[in-house]
């Protein structure tokens, strides 16, 4: 049985990695997820201060994906509008069925806020773009913590591999 668990937990750990860039999945907590299958397992023992840290870090980060474009957008000029069209665009983004709409929307949603904001055509072209680089940032820090969970799966997988791996 816990080898099943083992497997499924390496598979959230996976889905947690390719989370981190699409975002239909929260990368860091479905590594998160993966953790917990882990420590459900009769053969690793139970971590509840390192579940608890690791949670803390994960929901964390999972509030900043949604806070770092708004800032980007702030930080290459954008007014409030362009902040509540990014966020807005990043809803839309993540609904609409279309290829890299996670990406687009936050861009186009930036651009349309400063644009109603009677802003010029270039500071709200300069907001987008600070949309799409906090777009990317967030996509870097999802991605490096879920390899950080990645290497502590493993490395709790390998301490604890005689007594998983013992028939």
């Amino acid at each position: 049985m816990d080898i099943i668990l083992i497997i499924i937990a390496a598979l959230f750990m996976v889905l947690g990695l390719i989370g981190s860039f699409l975002p239909v999945l929260p990368g860091p907590l479905t590594s998160w997820v993966g953790l917990l299958i882990l420590h459900l397992a009769n053969t690793v023992p139970m971590d509840k201060p390192f579940l608890i840290i690791t949670l803390i870090v994960a929901v964390l980060i999972w509030v900043l994906d949604y806070i770092i474009p708004a800032i980007g957008t702030k930080r290459f000029g954008g007014t409030k509008y362009g902040m509540i069209g990014t966020s807005i665009g990043l809803v839309i983004g993540l609904i609409a069925p279309i290829p890299f709409g996670v990406i687009i929307g936050p861009f186009i949603g930036a651009f349309l806020g400063e644009l109603l904001n009677k802003t010029d055509s270039n500071t709200a072209i300069k907001a987008a773009f600070g949309s799409f680089i906090g777009f990317l940032t967030s996509a870097f820090i999802k991605f490096i913590v879920a390899v950080i969970y990645l290497g502590l799966f493993i490395g709790i997988v390998w301490d604890n591999s005689n007594a998983i791996f013992t028939f």
